[in-house]
């Protein structure tokens, strides 16, 4: 795949694009990032690129290199996890990659390989691959994924380059799941709750989520700081586990920055089949409420983060959201 295809991360794209163009690849690059959120896309993407005799810096994904990599069947890129009926990445797989990189390439000018997840390897596998890591024979190119690189030993950590990804935006999440077939609306449903992942998106659960944004609505809609029992209602049947709490907090945000962008005069709104509610959340207070409203939501996900009671957080945040001033 060429690396247009790769949304959301234009700083590291270009950092690698650059370091193709001058020849200087580094011999093993570290990922950090959460899971879906286009590391594994970038690792195939910078491999065809290199494979790639038709550009310098992209792959034109026509040549045979490129289609053989597309299609996941390239002899020259291995790809390591843990076996199906095991935890970890034993050292029998790095040894076994070890030899298999120290033969020639079947037709790549060097061969690759991406771990995958790096930190699921036994102590003993990380410590079998430091000296490969420093010097990849032949001028491999090892490419590790993880999702907390604090996770790995020092030593793999030093050995590697090591490039951080953020999580996709609400837009790119969206517009990944529209290539990938999904309905617009549905698409913008989930992608604000999946936490810039594309793998989170597409595992939720469309149905459930759309019964849970209505209710969700529905009760903010009730919330009166006159009726108080309005409040105590709606924390108590929207509250649940930490999870179900973060991901209610998560539709909030949603809800509440749609309300601002609508409220600053901008039609850019994620939640486009819900807008008659979120132009009543935007009309029921001032812009400035509705900014200070948007960052106390923030502040309550960092509180059940860190522990808070979500039942105690959803009641204080409901009170200021009762509030219509």
């Amino acid at each position: 795949m060429p690396f247009a295809d790769i949304l959301g991360h234009d700083r590291i794209i270009e950092v690698l694009r650059r370091s193709l163009r001058s020849g200087k690849t580094a011999h093993s690059y570290l990922f950090e990032g959460i899971s879906g959120c286009g590391r594994k896309k970038t690792a195939l993407a910078l491999i065809q690129a290199l494979f790639c005799p038709a550009l310098p810096d992209d792959a034109c994904g026509v040549c045979p290199s490129c289609r053989k990599i597309e299609g996941g069947n390239h002899p020259d890129i291995h790809l390591i996890a843990p076996l199906p009926d095991k935890r970890d990445i034993s050292i029998e797989q790095l040894r076994e990659l070890q030899h298999d990189l120290s033969l020639r390439p079947y037709e790549a000018p060097r061969k690759a390989c991406i771990i995958d997840p790096a930190e699921r390897m036994s102590v003993s596998a990380a410590n079998s691959l430091l000296k490969t890591l420093e010097e990849p024979p032949g001028n491999a190119l090892i490419i590790l994924l993880t999702e907390n690189a604090g996770m790995l030993l020092s030593t793999v950590r030093s050995r590697c380059q090591l490039i951080r990804f953020a999580p996709l935006s609400p837009e790119h999440v969206v517009s990944l799941l529209e290539r990938s077939g999904m309905a617009p609306e549905t698409a913008a449903l989930v992608a604000p709750m999946s936490g810039g992942s594309v793998r989170k998106a597409l595992e939720l659960d469309n149905e459930s989520l759309t019964v849970r944004r209505e209710a969700v609505l529905s009760r903010m809609g009730q919330l009166n700081i006159n009726r108080i029992a309005t409040v105590f209602d709606a924390a108590e049947e929207l509250s649940g586990n930490r999870d179900a709490t973060l991901e209610l907090l998560d539709m909030l945000l949603s809800f509440f920055r749609d309300a601002v962008h609508l409220g600053a005069g901008s039609e850019d709104i994620v939640n486009r089949s819900a807008r008659g509610a979120i132009e009543s959340i935007a009309t029921r207070r001032s812009f400035p409420r509705n900014l200070e409203l948007l960052e106390r939501i923030y502040e309550t996900r960092r509180a059940v983060q860190r522990n808070a009671n979500p039942k105690l957080a959803l009641d204080q945040l409901f009170m200021g959201l009762a509030d219509g001033r």
